[in-house]
This record gives structure tokens, C-alpha cells and sequence, in this order.
């Protein structure tokens, strides 16, 4: 059987839901909603499993904190011997206006601290969707602007890139990297 990793980056714990960085997290919360799936507190994360014609998936969001995410994606890897090609990790990106997204086969970190561990234990190859979060803070203020809650004018502009997310989670797996990108990457332009 195919097996899949699906990893949403985000930190642990009550003071960080609902803000900027964990818009991976988001993103899982809503595909296991949608699949009627639940998470379990497991090592180095919460995973839930779920199996999709033949294919199974597992979502994975870790509580290593964002700065340690590449120990909990290896060891999943690892655990489930999944090849890295079928990994897709999705993170929030201050480079992108909210509400647009990117997907990529590979590539490179963005300054993302989450994505640069992940890299510095795995390598660059490996699927990455990122989110616009925006940027919209003043000069020198990127750490409160990235651990920031959204506000709810933002999770309305979000939540149409939140179900976009949950497409893209199903044609990964279901159709590959290639396809998909060139179906939803048009569709992720702000």
C-alpha cells in the first residue's frame, strides 16, 4: 500500500492556536474534520490515519515546536518507511499575502525556521505548500507578527485557502506533485 506523510507545521499548545504560525496545524484540523478522522498524542506529534483508494495517509502535526519539526517528519518517515517524494508539508509564509498559497516539488526554506530543520534532516526534496500569511507588521516586528492571532476578517480571507489546502492534500495523494501543481498553482495567486 502506497502510505503518504502529510505534515502541517505549527507549535504546540493552547497560547499558539489560532495564530499566523500555525496555519499548518489549521490546514490538518480541517482535512481530519472533513475526513471524520482524529488526532492521537503519539511520539514527537499528534498523527491521525486515514486510508484513500488504496493509498494510506497520515497527518502529522509535531509537538517538537516549530524550530524542531525535521525531528518529528525523519522519524515518521522512518516509522512508516515512506518515501520522502510522498511528503507534503504545509506551512505559513510572511512572503505571501494572505490568503495565497504556493506549491512546490522542492526548493528552498523561504527563512522559514520550521522548513530549514526539516531541510537540515531530510534535504530540500520534499513537497511544500506554503500559505500568505502577509506582512503587514512594522519594520523589526516579524516574531509577534508570525506568532500573532488571526483576526476574523483574516480567518474569512484564510478560509478559502484553508479548503484549497484540503484539494491539494487529495490530488497529492491521489494524482502527484506534478498534477497538481499545475492545477491549483493558478489558483493560488493573490
Amino acid at each position: 500500500m502506497d502510505k503518504f506523510l502529510i505534515c502541517g507545521l505549527g507549535n504546540p499548545g493552547d497560547e499558539y492556536q489560532g495564530t499566523r504560525h500555525n496555519t499548518g496545524f489549521m490546514v490538518l484540523d480541517a482535512f481530519a474534520k472533513v475526513s471524520n478522522i482524529h488526532f492521537e498524542d503519539k511520539r514527537y506529534g499528534y498523527i491521525a490515519e486515514m486510508t484513500v483508494k488504496g493509498r494510506k495517509i497520515f497527518l502529522l502535526k509535531p509537538t517538537t515546536f516549530m524550530n524542531l519539526s525535521g525531528n518529528a517528519v525523519r522519524y515518521w518517515l522512518q516509522k512508516e518507511n515512506i518515501a520522502q517524494d510522498r511528503l507534503l508539508v504545509i506551512s505559513d509564509d510572511i512572503a505571501l499575502p494572505l490568503g495565497a498559497f504556493r506549491l512546490k516539488a522542492s526548493g528552498n526554506t523561504g527563512g522559514h525556521n520550521g522548513l530549514g530543520h526539516i531541510q537540515q534532516l531530510i534535504g530540500q526534496d520534499y513537497a511544500r505548500l506554503r500559505i500568505g500569511i502577509g506582512n503587514d507588521y512594522p519594520k523589526g516586528s516579524q516574531v509577534e507578527w508570525v506568532l500573532g492571532k488571526y483576526s476574523a476578517d483574516d480567518l474569512k480571507t484564510l478560509q478559502t485557502s484553508i479548503d484549497m489546502a484540503c484539494e491539494i492534500i487529495n490530488s497529492f495523494v491521489l494524482a502527484g506533485i506534478d498534477t497538481t501543481m499545475n492545477q491549483f498553482n493558478k489558483l493560488g495567486k493573490k
